[in-house]
């Protein structure tokens, strides 16, 4: 079975809503730009709280935000 990764459309999703910045995004969940840097590069998966956090400022489901994507490629 292949690693699984979780994908993310953090960085569309923000250009969509007023292109705003990392450090908005970063701002209204409470963590660092380095925090939301990372997630966007998809080095970095954020705890299942973060990840509502962030999927409730875009007003959009977690499922549009977050996504597993197959590591077998």
């Amino acid at each position: 079975m292949g690693k699984s990764l979780i994908g993310n459309n953090v960085r569309k999703l923000r250009f969509n809503h007023d292109e705003m910045t990392q450090q908005q995004l970063a701002d209204k969940v409470g963590v660092t730009r380095q925090t939301i840097v990372t997630i966007e590069k998809g080095n970095y998966s954020p705890s299942l709280e973060l990840a509502f956090r962030i999927a409730r400022v875009f007003n959009s489901p977690l499922e549009e935000v977050f996504f597993m994507e197959d590591g077998n490629s």
